[in-house]
């Protein structure tokens, strides 16, 4: 075969060359269509679409900030005191009912406790007992020291005597009048009475210091032991339940022949000492409020105003409790368990950019909000500040300028998007 033929006849490739070549084509163009891909998600933005009937849109203001927080109260007693059973036992009288007016002092409910009645019975008689052994010692010391003091005066009183007859005497023997063993015998008795006198002295001091030393701890013992009678007589008297102030009966419903336990509470007294307030305020505000700060309530159509007396910092269902009293005379006819509505001044006004409150705040704690667009079919998320805010409007720090408008209804479903585009 000769050369011309050779370059006239056209070549083959294999048939398993051919797929590869197809197949690193298809390949290439995976890969650019990958990369085009992550181009463009790197450029898109995360979005969600919902009715723009569906949010609630303010508008950026400058205005002035009230500092305020809203109050919602309720009316209740200023004092409650709890009725609790000192001594358990069985009803035997109800003296008064739940609703009525009762003055302190006043007996409520009689008991009846048999054990107990033995068991102070034959307390008291020991401890009359032992009243009754104390008096008699205390007594006996007494006596003891007058007998003392009476033989001292005694003795004092023959060395006088004594005295005056050993002279009388000694001038009548002198004379021969008088025998010389009578005179002797005056100035024996004399003598001996002279030699009592300083060991009756020292006795009486003596038994005079002990009688110092024990009379102190005696009396005290007196004293307890009767301390302790009483008590015991006072376990009687419990029985007959009685009003520890004046005011109105509440939550109290026995009846003849129930038994109850020592302890157990039986009811309440509302006491005539008038009502206060009390509210649950967002704990966003809790280092913000303090015992003194003025505020007010609506009731009978005209406001009345309150002070803060206390602020609990317990923290419970994301909120705490404050209690107010009326600063002065408070309504009339209010009950217990009223609502009322009102506020408490934080601080002063002052002028600044002003964002109407939402539900907003609850996502993003002022964070970051959706800010609409221009073309009012999108809103945008944007990083802000907030200061202070009321239940009407927001202190805007940062980020937002006058008349833009920002969504700030509830954000649930916004928290990982970047536009909301609102749809009509």
């Amino acid at each position: 075969m000769d050369m011309t033929q050779l370059m006239d006849t056209p070549v083959k490739r294999p048939l398993w060359q051919g797929r590869r070549m197809l197949l690193a084509a298809a390949a290439a163009g995976v890969v650019i269509a990958v990369v085009f891909l992550g181009f463009a998600l790197a450029g898109a933005r995360t979005s969600l679409r919902t009715p723009a009937t569906g949010v609630v849109v303010g508008t950026v203001e400058a205005g002035v900030f009230r500092d305020f927080v809203t109050l919602r109260a309720k009316v209740v007693p200023r004092d409650v005191v709890y009725l609790g059973l000192q001594e358990g036992g069985q009803v035997s009288e109800v003296l008064a009912r739940s609703g009525d007016v009762v003055a302190a002092g006043q007996p409520l409910v009689k008991f009846r406790n048999t054990q107990l009645e033995l068991e102070v019975l034959d307390r008291e008689a020991r401890l009359s007992e032992s009243i009754t052994q104390l008096q008699a010692y205390e007594k006996q010391l007494e006596d003891a020291r007058a007998a003392n003091e009476k033989a001292a005066a005694q003795i004092d009183y023959d060395v006088v005597r004594l005295e005056r007859d050993a002279r009388r005497l000694e001038a009548l023997l002198a004379q021969g009048y008088v025998p010389r063993q009578k005179y002797e015998d005056v100035r024996d008795q004399l003598t001996l009475s002279r030699q009592l006198q300083p060991l009756q002295i020292t006795t009486n001091r003596t038994q005079d210091a002990l009688r110092r030393r024990q009379l102190p701890q005696l009396q005290s013992d007196l004293a307890t032991l009767q301390t302790s009678l009483k008590v015991v007589r006072t376990k009687l008297d419990s029985l007959t339940l009685r009003a520890p102030v004046a005011g109105k009966l509440a939550d109290m419903h026995l009846n003849v022949g129930e038994i109850h336990d020592r302890g157990e509470r039986l009811g309440q007294i509302v006491a005539d000492s008038g009502y206060k307030i009390e509210a649950r305020v967002d704990e966003y505000y809790l280092d913000r409020v303090r015992v003194g700060q003025a505020g007010q309530v609506e009731a009978d159509g005209r406001a009345w105003p309150l002070r803060v007396t206390r602020v609990d910092p317990q923290v419970k269902d994301a909120t705490f409790l404050v209690e107010l009293a009326f600063a002065g005379a408070g309504p009339n006819g209010v009950a217990p368990g009223q609502a009322l509505e009102g506020q408490i001044t934080l601080g002063g006004d002052r002028p600044g950019l002003l964002l109407p409150a939402g539900a907003f705040l609850e996502k993003t704690g002022g964070a970051w909000a959706m800010v609409v667009g221009g073309d009012g079919e999108h809103a945008d998320r944007r990083s802000i500040k907030i200061g202070r805010r009321n239940a009407d409007q927001v202190e805007v720090l940062a980020g937002l300028k006058p008349g833009e408008r920002v969504i700030t209804s509830d954000y649930t479903g916004f928290e990982k998007v970047e536009r909301v585009v609102l749809t009509k």
